[in-house]
């Protein structure tokens, strides 16, 4: 309340300042003025009497300001004949109406139209709220129109860039990741960038040129970890699973636990029957390989069943391995025993109900197995 009150104050000074000359008498700017033209008289008088203007030169002076004093005379007279309505009642009614009138309607138009309740609102806070309201096309579409403008900048690229991809722009994606190799130079990030985008133009393919752009993302730096993913999913594609299943089991070794990208990993180790990482799936090792290589095939068949038979035991015990069903039904049904793939199934989901993800995933590999129902 005080800084309206200071508020209210500054403005009525400000007022006053400009409308106070209006609130003079005029009256004393009227005598003022006869004295005036009155002196100059006299002194024309003296001019002449002294020899410094001729007597025309004086006559014609004489009457101009003769001229002057006859109005200005006329002027006081008219003031003094109209006391109510003079100029200066005019002026002072005009002054205060616009001291207290001018104040009072501002204040009651912005308590009509106005927020004065409403705290501020920062310019950024602004501007987003903006930018809030329009589309994701119209806001590409000024980027768009900004890099024709700007074609040598960087920065635009690298924003409209993810967005291309996401929106399913592949061309343009790959265009812009291109852009950005030529105008910012290379690294392992924007080779990477460029190769997931051929990926996605590609329908997920990992085409030789996108794989040569993850090979030459691996060059600069060997950690580079969408390069690696890429590079699995290329050999996965070329028929090596063994193969992907390495790079993807290696990328995971030293990674957090929660790192993002962990869950995209462990479905690709599903994908190619890869146990996941950290568990203690039993599986064939290199000497298990080699004996089977040299028995007949009842052995090798017997050899096959007891894993099975040990992994079905070791899910009993811990039905949270989503990965270990999933090897488990696959390995069902590459024996034949399709009941006993039907009835894991059936446990599986049981052991999985309290786990949404995990359950969804069973599910997924059910139905694409044909083992639903």
């Amino acid at each position: 309340m005080t800084l309206w009150f200071v508020f209210a104050l500054m403005t009525a000074a400000a007022i006053f300042a400009v409308l106070w000359p209006l609130g003079q008498a005029a009256n004393a700017q009227a005598g003022s003025d006869l004295e005036v033209y009155r002196d100059q008289l006299d002194e024309i008088e003296r001019d002449r009497a002294a020899g410094l203007i001729g007597a025309a030169e004086a006559d014609a002076a004489r009457i101009e300001v003769s001229r002057r004093l006859i109005a200005a005379a006329d002027a006081a007279e008219f003031t003094h004949a109209l006391p109510i309505g003079s100029p200066l009642w005019r002026r002072r009614a005009l002054t205060v109406g616009a001291v207290v009138l001018l104040p009072s309607m501002a204040a009651a138009f912005y308590l009509a139209l106005g927020s004065p309740q409403l705290p501020g609102q920062p310019l950024a806070e602004r501007v987003r709220e903006a930018h809030q309201g329009r589309s994701i096309a119209s806001l590409v579409s000024e980027a768009e129109a900004h890099l024709e403008r700007n074609p040598n900048d960087i920065r635009g690229y690298e924003v409209l860039a993810p967005v291309y991809l996401r929106m399913g722009r592949f061309a343009d994606a790959v265009s812009a990741r291109r852009k950005l190799l030529t105008l910012g130079g290379e690294n392992a990030g924007r080779q990477s960038d460029l190769g997931e985008a051929l990926v996605a133009a590609a329908n997920g393919v990992v085409t030789a040129e996108a794989k040569f752009a993850f090979e030459r993302a691996m060059v600069l730096d060997p950690e580079e970890l969408k390069a690696r993913f890429y590079i699995g999913l290329a050999a996965e594609q070329d028929g090596d699973r063994r193969k992907a299943a390495e790079i993807w089991s290696a990328m995971t070794k030293n990674a957090p636990a929660d790192a993002p990208w962990i869950p995209m990993v462990r479905e690709a180790l599903a994908r190619v029957g890869a146990p996941p990482p950290g568990s203690a799936a039993p599986g064939p090792t290199a000497d298990d390989i080699a004996a089977a290589g040299a028995m007949s095939e009842k052995d090798r068949g017997e050899m096959i069943r007891n894993m099975v038979a040990r992994l079905a035991d070791r899910l009993k015990e811990n039905g949270s391995d989503v990965v270990g069903w999933q090897r488990l039904l696959r390995a069902y049904l590459v024996l034949g025993e399709r009941e006993k793939a039907m009835s894991a199934a059936d446990a599986a989901k049981r052991a999985l109900a309290n786990d949404a993800d995990k359950l969804r995933r069973i599910e997924d590999t059910i139905k694409s197995l044909g083992l639903e129902g």
